[in-house]
């Protein structure tokens, strides 16, 4: 039930639109000038204000300017019976939802309020959804390896040293690069990615610094690259291994200097990025092969962070099981599945050459074909190679 705050100087008004929000289903709250509406706003929960302008000890735009700036997202709309067409323009440029004449026609002021209420519930499930969408992945796991990686994590995170993520295909780097991102003191922005391995290398200096129009055959129109994106975020380098040389000597210049230069243009570009890299190559063999330059290398590994294979840490196997069993479970709309205990011993024993990546593949394939329960046969029908 939506709730409503009327704030009125005029005992009449108040009772009239109190009563027929009220037969509307809508719990009505109010306060007889600014004053009191602040206090009972600021202190309580409202999804709609109504608010005279003409009022003593605080004028309704003044509440307006207050309630915008402590909640923004309430919207707040204006009633007045002192109006005009530049009233109405000055309310709605400072924030009002809208503006309604006194007296009110009911029928307008009722469509005002349903538009009113409906726009903040989009605007809260908005917010839900992109909490559940941004939502960090727990690092699960309790061996040696995976606590180190959560200390390292918890002391780097709030400085803006560069890291240096290693490790196979699927054991967990990008979530790494998440969480340092995530307690740092950079959370509020972005963090953008840029998979190096997938973007040919004719382009990856257009993703990354940007190009002006006209730079080359198909940049059609101008483009703002991904360092630009990441301004005052994170910009996680994955797959670092596989940038060319020549993108290789722009990252260098960018992280040396703070500027870069988009593609065809000549103007330097200031840019407050922290850096996040990831490889699951050798970059100290690459360097030797002439692959990768050795002063690159020493930029981005400040700090060095190593993710083990699951292989390296097969005690956090049954973790990782009881985490992806819930998990499907809640994307399937199904209750959770048990899981037999030899039938997470074979998992144990399993050579998990695709990492964690792996393991929920395969824990999502024996949901989808066990029984009510997961047992030992699936497993080795399904998992183990005959």
């Amino acid at each position: 039930m939506p709730n409503i705050l009327i704030i009125d100087d005029e005992r009449s008004i108040r009772n009239v639109l109190k009563d027929i929000l009220g037969n509307e289903g809508y719990k009505v709250d109010e306060a007889a000038d600014g004053e009191e509406g602040w206090k009972k706003f600021s202190s309580s929960s409202y999804d709609v204000v109504l608010c005279d302008i003409k009022m003593p000890k605080m004028d309704g735009i003044e509440f307006l300017g207050k309630a915008n700036e402590l909640n923004p997202e309430v919207p707040v709309i204006m009633i007045s019976g002192h109006g005009n067409i530049e009233t109405a323009v000055d309310a709605v440029k400072k924030g009002a939802f809208d503006y309604i004449s006194k007296p009110p026609d009911l029928n307008r002021l009722l469509i005002t309020i349903r538009n009113a209420t409906d726009k903040n519930t989009l605007v809260k499930e908005t917010k839900v959804l992109k909490r559940k969408v941004t939502k960090v992945q727990e690092i699960v796991g309790e061996s040696e390896a995976v606590k180190k990686i959560k200390e390292t994590i918890e002391k780097v995170a709030p400085t803006d040293a560069r890291v240096l993520v290693t490790g196979e295909n699927g054991s967990g780097k990008e979530l790494v690069a998440r969480w340092l991102h995530e307690k740092s003191s950079r959370s509020s922005n972005a963090i953008v990615e840029v998979n190096c391995a997938a973007i040919p290398s004719e382009l990856i200096e257009s993703e990354l610094f940007g190009h002006e129009k006209g730079s080359f055959t198909s940049a059609i129109k101008q483009r703002i690259g991904k360092f630009e994106q990441a301004n005052g975020g994170t910009l996680f380098l994955d797959e670092i291994g596989d940038m060319s040389l020549s993108a290789q000597a722009k990252v260098l210049r960018a992280l040396q200097e703070g500027k870069i230069t988009r593609v065809g243009g000549d103007k330097e570009i200031n840019v407050d990025v922290r850096v996040v890299a990831a490889t699951n190559k050798d970059l100290l063999k690459e360097v030797e092969a002439k692959n990768f330059r050795l002063d690159l290398y020493h930029r981005l590994g400040v700090i060095l962070i190593h993710v083990p294979s699951l292989n390296e840490r097969r005690d956090d196997v049954p973790l990782l099981v009881g985490k992806f069993l819930q998990d499907i479970a809640d994307e399937y709309g199904q209750a959770i599945k048990d899981m037999e205990s030899k039938a997470v011993e074979a998992l144990k024993k399993h050579n998990w050459t695709g990492n964690i990546r792996e393991l929920r593949n395969v824990v999502e394939r024996l949901i989808i074909l066990s029984g009510k329960t997961i047992t030992l046969e699936d497993v080795e029908n399904y998992v183990l190679p005959k």
